[in-house]
């Protein structure tokens, strides 16, 4: 139960700051990583620093290759991997999953409420036509940095990512 309070206590705290800065702080996602690690070790010795470290490394694993071609900011995958640090490798390869369709689910939503949603399949067929020809990287005009479509504070597909795996 304490664990379950922390981490939805840690995914409630980087929505705050993400829809209103749309960052997630350092100091939040490393110190939730910290803690928990700290935590597990505390509970199990060795083995849980070991559960919690590997939680951290399939949060970053699975969500960095969005990072890296520009759709995602690192505070989201971090925060990914600092909610794998308390939940381990298997919740949070749920986590991931189930914060990744909440989050196509919400983007969807953002791009019909803005009239963007034919100009957002488009934009996907370029990226994918890009990708077919030059490889997966990130598509210049593309990313978070030079796009002009509307944006999704993501911490909040994490959050019911979060609360779909500890749910089910």
């Amino acid at each position: 139960m304490i664990v379950t309070t922390i981490v939805l206590g840690i995914g409630l705290i980087a929505c705050v700051f993400d829809v209103r800065t749309r960052r997630i702080p350092n100091a939040l996602t490393f110190s939730a990583a910290l803690a928990g690690l700290l935590f597990h070790f505390a509970q199990s010795g060795a083995a849980g620093a070991q559960f919690s470290a590997s939680g951290w490394v399939v949060g970053l694993l699975l969500l960095i290759p969005f990072f890296v071609v520009g759709g995602m900011g690192g505070g989201d995958v971090k925060l990914v991997a600092a909610l794998g640090a308390w939940l381990g490798p298997s919740h949070t390869f749920w986590l991931a999953i189930y914060a990744n369709l909440a989050g196509g689910a919400m983007a969807i939503c953002l791009a019909l409420s803005r009239g963007y949603l034919r100009r957002a399949v488009s934009n996907v067929g370029t990226i994918l036509h890009f990708w077919s020809v030059e490889g997966i990287k990130a598509v210049p005009g593309f990313t978070l940095e030079s796009s002009a479509s509307p944006r999704l504070a993501y911490a909040i597909p994490i959050l019911v990512g979060t609360m779909v795996t500890l749910w089910l």
